[in-house]
Parts: structure tokens; C-alpha cells; sequence
């Protein structure tokens, strides 16, 4: 591992030159394994943050109180320090800007990972592409890329995003409360007859409801991909 970044008090990217690495897809993953002393070992996967031309391949990974891997990788890991991947995996939740768009974005908690490698994919290649990010976060210290995302909104005319908060918010907030449902993304999406091309990430509550929403509101269930993980509760 060449470097740690955190991103939120639970949250930290870390930073991987991986010898030989094949290139990947904004939206792949790779799988990390970790093997003990005993030989005991344990396996995750994590989506890839960076896009696909990036010097160094970066995985964002958040903590779990009760995980076998992520505590290790959050709170013990060094520079210098070794790990073994696997990857890249997946093909069918990806996205480059020569697929084109519009781009509709709907993430929670660190489902924003791999939505962000398309997002720095698309800032990258200059696309005029479109593009909406619908993320949303438990608290305004908890969003994942903050800082990142406002610079991405404020330099690319194309890309806007949106941020809702589901148990806390700052005072003075004037944004968005609570989770993502049919309403929020009937204002925020593009109308079914643009036709985009939505990528729907984060834990399992979230994403069957914002899917089913989207295919409510008229969008090609064909052009609504998700990827899930953890608990069916969520941001």
C-alpha cells in the first residue's frame, strides 16, 4: 500500500500500486484477501474509487463494528504493507463517457464508491455528458468524497450534485431530509423519455427502493443498474 486518505471519521481510501494491474472500468471491483498467522483467511470486496487511467488504484473502504476485514483495512493497515486482490471483477455495473448518458447517479453511504470512479472518469475525459449524483448520507460529516464532490459540481458544468441527510443535518441546512423515495427522484431524475442511464448503489433497502421508483416512474428497467450490499437498512 503506498498511502491512506480518510474520508470521514469511519471511512479511509486506500491508496494500492498494484504491479502488472490490467486497467479496469469505472463501477469494477476487486476482492481482498486477508490471511492470518494460522492461516486462517477472510475475503471482501471492494469497489474501485479510481478510474480506469489512474497512476495508483484506489479502494474506499468503510469500517464495520463487527466485520472481519474492514476494521483490519480501516484502522491497522500501513504504507508499505501488502495485500493480495483479485480482480478486476464485474462488467455489467460499469460506465465510461463513451456510453454517453444522461448519467443519473443514485448512491448511500459508501455505495457513492464506485458512482464517484465515473464521476472522476467523466471530469477526466472533459464529457459533456450529463451527469446527477443523488447520494444520500446519515450526517453532513458523514458524506463520503465531500469536498471532492462540491469541486466536481463547481468545475464541470455537466455534473450536479445533490446530497440528502437522513438522521442529522448542520444548522442552517436548506438541503434535503431523508431517504431517497419516489418523490426526490421524480424531481431530481431526468423524465423517463430522456432515456438515462441510472446506476443505483448502496445497501440493499435503498437500492430495491430507488430501483423500483425509477421503473414506477417509467425509467427501462433495462437501463437501471444496481448493485447492492450489506444489511437492508441503510443511509
Amino acid at each position: 500500500m503506498a498511502a491512506v486518505v480518510d474520508e470521514t471519521a469511519g471511512v479511509r481510501s486506500l491508496l494500492l500500486d498494484v504491479p502488472g494491474w490490467p486497467g479496469h472500468l469505472p463501477g469494477q471491483h476487486v476482492d481482498v484477501r486477508l490471511t492470518a498467522d494460522d492461516g486462517y483467511q477472510a475475503q471482501r470486496s471492494y469497489s474501485i474509487a479510481t478510474p480506469a487511467d489512474d497512476g495508483r488504484l484506489a479502494l474506499t473502504v468503510e469500517r464495520l463494528d463487527d466485520g472481519e476485514v474492514s476494521p483490519y483495512l480501516t484502522e491497522e493497515l500501513r504504507p508499505g504493507d501488502r495485500l493480495e486482490l483479485r480482480g478486476p471483477i464485474g462488467g455489467w455495473f460499469v460506465w465510461e463517457p463513451a456510453r454517453g448518458g444522461p448519467l443519473l447517479l443514485v448512491g448511500g453511504g459508501s455505495g457513492v464508491v464506485p458512482l464517484m470512479a465515473m464521476l472522476r472518469a467523466h471530469a477526466a475525459a472533459g464529457s459533456d455528458v450529463p451527469a446527477r449524483l443523488l447520494l444520500s448520507s446519515r450526517s453532513w460529516d458523514g458524506v463520503i468524497y465531500r469536498d471532492e464532490l462540491a469541486a466536481l459540481a463547481r468545475d464541470h458544468p455537466s455534473i450536479a450534485v445533490v446530497h440528502t441527510l437522513t438522521r442529522s443535518a448542520p444548522p442552517g441546512w436548506e438541503g434535503r431530509r431523508g431517504r431517497i423515495d419516489r418523490e426526490l427522484l421524480a424531481e431530481v431524475a431526468w423524465p423517463a423519455s430522456e432515456a438515462p442511464l441510472a446506476f443505483v448503489c448502496g445497501p440493499t433497502g435503498l437500492v430495491e427502493a430507488a430501483a423500483s421508483a425509477l421503473v414506477e416512474l417509467g425509467h427501462d428497467p433495462g437501463r437501471v443498474k444496481t448493485e447492492r450490499f450489506g444489511p437492508t437498512g441503510g443511509p
